[in-house]
């Protein structure tokens, strides 16, 4: 039986509970476990302000980071390993959105695939216009491209001049 080619894939983790940087660190370690799967590199931690519909409800900064990955694992069950990772470290699904959470684990990119349907869109579709996913991919792939988006390096550079978010390296 042929194995399926591995695929490069880039997942942005995130948690601002329960003490994030070691929720991080758990995760990163726990994507490397995960099957037909091997960890490639990771960026820094950064810490970023949270994105929240209604400015009275109060949250902890986030701790951001991105990871690559070689897979031979389809996109759906990648995100189906992504989803039982998070619910393992104790995330739980709320109907509100950019609620707190102990971990989000985002499959940002999927080698140069694009697909779109109602569990997954890839690219991740604020990719391209966020600073706590632009920084962390640029330290590690800089000459990235995202597909329908362009290079990671002019996205970040335009994320800088454009950013209203604070985000910054641990």
């Amino acid at each position: 039986m042929i194995q399926p080619e591995k695929m490069r894939v880039y997942i942005g983790l995130g948690s601002n509970l329960n003490d994030p940087i070691a929720q991080i660190k758990t995760a990163l370690a726990a994507l490397d476990a995960i099957p037909e799967t091997c960890s490639i590199r990771h960026s820094s931690l950064y810490r970023s302000a949270p994105l929240t519909l209604n400015a009275t409800v109060m949250q902890p900064d986030y701790i951001n980071a991105v990871a690559a990955l070689d897979t031979r694992l389809e996109p759906m069950q990648l995100l189906a390993e992504l989803q039982a990772l998070e619910q393992h470290q104790g995330r739980t699904r709320s109907a509100q959105r950019w609620a707190a959470r102990t971990l989000d684990l985002d499959l940002l990119l999927y080698a140069d695939r694009q697909c779109k349907s109602e569990e997954l869109t890839v690219p991740h579709p604020r990719l391209h216009e966020r600073s706590f996913v632009l920084y962390p991919l640029f330290e590690i792939a800089p000459d990235l491209h995202v597909p329908g988006q362009g290079s990671v390096r002019v996205l970040a550079a335009r994320c800088r001049i454009h950013d209203t978010l604070s985000c910054s390296l641990l």
